[in-house]
């Protein structure tokens, strides 16, 4: 399993890169991530931000214990960290023993894009606005001696990635929207991609120059919404997913797309814009699963 991850996260690092320019092609061996996102990325930031423990079975699988992940093993994060050769990313909620040397993970487990529908208050403005002030403190304790100690330039040379969204189309759906309300323009799925338009766009503002922006998977596959969500004659898609579900994902996918060309065409020549197609890489895990060893992955 972990060699099929690794597998999976070098298939998202190379899909099709938005841009009129050409990646950077040099570097100088070292790399700084700075994250923004959801349970996708969360590697512990909900359990420290209420105080709640998150026992087994989550860690059983590779760390051995709780590390405050939503899985039981480690996250596609973690392996891009590892791929990097940098620390796996503390999270910036979490007051103790954390490290922030490689770069600070604000994604909150349950953080949505734009909905104020959640009971979780760390949407991608909020979680911004923690970046910023982390940046300003930075700023004041270096001189002293204290804090991350992380220099201007791994602000200015970091990379920026972003994962959230899916959590705005679960909040749609229990606000008993319909799937044409959901997908509407102007609608919630609309708002969640404008806000990681804009994310990007105060992120630019305060010195990043290279983004990493990752749409969201097929949610009608988990097996989370088939076991809470599905009601008696709910379309399937042709892999036995919740089809209203995937069309939403679809649909939220298609305007974080579009972001994504705005903001290439109006950086090109001063950053870099890079949009993953997480949904096809996860559809394909349900899709074609004999592949990868996997027997039943509609099923926890």
């Amino acid at each position: 399993m972990a060699r099929m991850l690794r597998g999976l996260v070098i298939v998202a690092a190379v899909v099709v890169a938005l841009q009129c320019c050409e990646l950077p092609r040099r570097t100088d061996g070292r790399c700084v991530l700075f994250n923004f996102g959801d349970s996708n990325s969360d590697t512990g930031s909900l359990p420290a931000a209420y105080g709640f423990y998150l026992g087994p079975p989550a860690g059983r699988r590779f760390f051995n214990r709780t590390t405050g992940r939503w899985s039981d093993g480690r996250l596609y994060i973690d392996f891009i960290a590892e791929s990097l050769g940098i620390r796996y990313l503390s999270p910036y909620l979490e007051s103790s023993g954390s490290n922030f040397t490689d770069g600070v993970n604000f994604a909150v487990a349950g953080a949505a894009a734009a909905s104020n529908q959640s009971a979780i208050p760390f949407t991608m403005a909020t979680q911004v606005n923690q970046f910023l002030h982390f940046k300003n403190r930075t700023r004041e304790l270096r001189p002293l001696g204290q804090g991350s100690m992380l220099p201007e330039e791994d602000f200015r040379g970091g990379v920026y990635s972003i994962d959230v969204g899916q959590n705005d189309i679960t909040l749609a759906f229990l606000a008993n929207l319909t799937l044409p309300e959901i997908v509407a323009v102007g609608g919630p799925l609309a708002a969640a991609a404008a806000k990681v338009e804009e994310a990007v766009r105060a992120l630019y503002g305060s010195g990043a120059r290279k983004f990493w922006v990752y749409n969201t998977g097929p949610i009608g596959c988990l097996p989370q919404t088939l076991a809470l969500r599905q009601r008696p004659g709910d379309e399937l898609d042709p892999a036995g997913c919740l089809a209203r579900y995937n069309a939403a994902a679809r649909a939220l996918n298609t305007g974080l797309a579009a972001a994504c060309r705005r903001l290439t065409d109006e950086y090109c020549g001063s950053a870099t814009v890079v949009c993953t197609d997480m949904y096809a890489v996860k559809y394909d895990l349900f899709a074609n699963h004999d592949q990868y060893g996997i027997e039943r992955p509609l099923m926890a």
